[in-house]
């Protein structure tokens, strides 16, 4: 800026606003220490030290203003470039695009949560399409991180082929399926694998539509179902660990990839059961009732309740299961997603465990740590979707050999 009408002994002030790199604001300022047309004055002389930008001027002289400008650019340039060096690297303003399970989805908002308390200049979008449509976008690239409830299938695997996305598997979690009814249920505390089956197998369809037909002694009133959409992860490890085979499920009742509104439709009828991720139990226990599970095809007779120890010990088979994310091989050399991934392997123990699921054994942890830092490509269950029983710690130690 100038000003012709610098008669006046009045204070002017220039204010800048730019963002520049270290490198740059270090070439502005050798351009213009070899600009040497006019004269530095000693902007200290000047300007009052609280604020450094602004000068005070009794000349009428153009040229006086311009001085005072060159001192303010040079000033400026200096703070930008002490300023910049911590930030010069950062992609500022970078999008970390996250999609897929809503079982997942809680983990994932507390670790954006926090992380974005110490990465500001990132933005992170996250969405719930569910495993499966998390994995159609994963495939297209559209998404840099898949969340899902269960190991990706060969046909997601194919698609990702087809568009050249190449994807580094990590776990970050334990879950378990809670199978629940409405608090005021008196009569079903617990159920067989078996019971279960003959209520969600395709046959049921239609056929076996009331409590009565469960079990004898129970009322003779219709039940109302409500579980995961097709679309949800959820959905394929229940049906492959209840029914026998992934996506084999009876299509008469109530479905959604959004379990807030599973947990609504139980709480709202006495006569309803449904099933979903046990995070979303833990948060409603005024509202919902957890069904103990009989492993009877597995061979045991004990009632087993969904809980952090059952599913650590493995006693609550075969609902419990392990959580995944997926990083496209592309977006994992992008600065912010490192970042973020490294973040999330350096606090996942515990906003795990705030976020109501069970964490991972640090040896499990270690070894995806160690599959992150190498990007090992594809999945250790070989792609195969939903296996019911399948030790973490098995597979991980078997790539490794």
């Amino acid at each position: 800026n100038t000003r012709d009408d610098a008669d006046s002994d009045e204070a002017w002030h220039a204010s800048v606003c730019c963002v520049v790199s270290r490198d740059d604001a270090s070439l502005i300022l050798r351009t213009l220490l070899q600009a040497q047309k006019f004269p530095m004055p000693d902007p200290l002389g000047n300007a009052p030290l609280n604020n450094p930008l602004t000068f005070r001027t009794s000349e009428s002289k153009t040229g006086v203003v311009m001085k005072n400008t060159l001192a303010v650019s040079l000033l400026v340039v200096l703070l930008l470039a002490g300023c910049s060096k911590n930030d010069s690297t950062k992609a500022v303003g970078a999008t970390i695009k996250i999609d897929g399970s809503s079982t997942v989805l809680p983990i994932l908002e507390a670790v954006v949560e926090e992380f974005k308390k110490e990465n500001p200049q990132y933005n992170l979008a996250l969405g719930r399409s569910g495993t499966g449509g998390g994995f159609k976008k994963f495939s297209r690239a559209e998404i840099d991180i898949s969340n899902a409830s269960r190991p990706i299938k060969a046909s997601e695997a194919e698609d990702c082929a087809k568009n050249g996305v190449e994807y580094i598997e990590l776990p970050v979690a334990y879950d378990a399926l809670a199978v629940v009814v409405h608090p005021e249920n008196d009569w079903c505390s617990e159920m067989t694998v078996s019971e279960l089956k003959k209520l969600w197998e395709p046959a049921a369809e239609k056929k076996v539509t009331r409590w009565s037909q469960i079990r004898a002694g129970w009322p003779d009133e219709p039940i109302q179902l409500y579980g995961a959409g097709t679309d949800s992860g959820t959905f394929d490890y229940f049906t492959s660990a209840i029914v026998g085979e992934e996506g084999a499920s009876r299509p008469d009742y109530t479905a959604s990839e959004d379990d807030n509104t599973l947990v609504t439709g139980v709480a709202g009828s006495k006569y309803a059961l449904g099933y979903f991720g046990v995070h979303y139990l833990e948060e409603n226990r005024d509202r919902l009732k957890a069904v103990k599970i009989i492993n009877d095809t597995g061979g045991s007779t004990v009632a087993v309740e969904p809980t952090a120890e059952s599913v650590i010990d493995s006693s609550y088979q075969p609902l419990a299961r392990p959580l995944f994310i997926y990083v496209n091989k592309a977006a994992a050399d992008r600065p912010e997603v490192k970042a973020f991934i490294d973040f999330l392997f350096a606090n996942i123990a515990e906003l795990t465990t705030e976020a109501g699921y069970v964490p991972l054994p640090n040896e499990i942890y270690d070894m995806a740590k160690e599959r992150w830092g190498k990007k090992t490509l594809g999945s250790v269950f070989g792609e195969h979707g939903s296996q019911v029983g399948v030790k973490l710690t098995d597979l991980y130690k078997a790539e490794k050999e």
